[in-house]
């Protein structure tokens, strides 16, 4: 897409009530992950069950890394692995790994150890992470709405995930030959569409036409700096009542 992204300002702009702060943003969990890892398979079932629970929005970003040993994953990414060295620099990790979950941008675990993870998850919650309002407009395009951050300046980077609700795949080489994976909310795209400030907004969202027909839903991260911590999130379908 080569269409900009403009950012306009609220004609009101309201801080958070007691009431959209105790509207939490779901839990936003990424799982970075490979069809070519033999110990990925039992994270991307986690990662289903995840993205059919309420509160939480599952995404998962397939890196290519993998690739040169025997499967090439059709669904790796340069742009999923450079995300994933984002939040190892971040988060000060001395390397990346199959399965990794993130959580709001804050904590990392392996995928496959689902107690830790539910601990995380559960902790999470009181995190002040703000929901981000998704709309789809005449078209299909997308609008989201931004409250302001209490009047406090924040240099944040806000982010376009376009994805697939599930994928299977028959793998045919590498460590995982032979299996068929299923995958959910299987990340096709992911664009930075500008940055925020802490004012309330309201952004335009062009979704290529092709990317709206093909795809099964989109979700917005707001987090600080370009890999640091959630500040908000939302997630629509693109398939569903009025797609």
């Amino acid at each position: 897409m080569r269409q900009s992204f403009v950012f306009g300002c609220l004609a009101l702009f309201l801080t958070l009530t007691a009431a959209q702060a105790a509207e939490r943003a779901p839990v936003v969990v990424e799982l970075f992950t490979s069809e070519g890892c033999s110990s990925c398979p039992p994270a991307d079932a986690y990662l289903g069950e995840l993205a059919k629970r309420p509160g939480v929005i599952a995404l998962s970003f397939h890196v290519d890394y993998w690739n040169r040993l025997g499967w090439t994953d059709p669904f790796s990414s340069a742009a999923a692995t450079a995300r994933q060295k984002g939040y190892a620099e971040s988060l000060k990790q001395s390397y990346v790994y199959t399965p990794e979950m993130v959580v709001d941008g804050r904590v990392h675990e392996a995928g496959s150890r689902r107690e830790k993870m539910e601990a995380l998850i559960d902790a999470a919650r009181a995190n002040a992470v703000f929901p981000v309002a998704l709309t789809r407009k005449p078209g299909g395009d997308i609008e989201a709405v931004l409250p302001a951050a209490g009047g406090s300046t924040t240099d944040a980077t806000v982010w376009l995930v376009l994805y697939d609700r599930s994928q299977t795949v028959a793998v045919k080489n590498g460590e995982n030959g032979g299996r068929t994976i299923t995958h959910a909310n299987v990340v096709r795209e992911i664009r930075r569409v500008g940055n925020w400030n802490g004012q309330a907004a309201r952004l335009a969202l062009p979704i290529d036409a092709a990317a709206a027909r093909e795809r099964s839903g989109a979700a917005i991260i707001v987090q600080a700096g370009s890999y640091g911590t959630v500040l908000g999130a939302g997630a629509i379908a693109l398939d569903g009542p009025g797609a």
